[in-house]
């Protein structure tokens, strides 16, 4: 198990957000053998997505300081 970092958590749960507005178009009901490729693909680039665009937002509001 990874021990994520409060950035990382903070992408996790931003990324869930647009992965349920997927899942509504999809249909909460589906089960997830009756997926076709292209939604389980829009679903992972969706969560990878979102994940990868509040890292990025995370990391350019950090402080550009040098630890050293």
């Amino acid at each position: 198990m990874v021990d994520l970092t409060e950035q990382e958590q903070a992408a996790i749960r931003a990324s869930v957000k647009l992965i349920a507005e997927i899942m509504e178009e999809i249909g909460w009901e589906t089960r997830l053998i009756e997926l076709t490729k292209q939604q389980v693909l829009t679903l992972i680039e969706v969560a990878v997505g979102g994940f990868q665009d509040a890292m990025r937002e995370t990391a350019k509001n950090a402080d550009p300081e040098v630890p050293f």
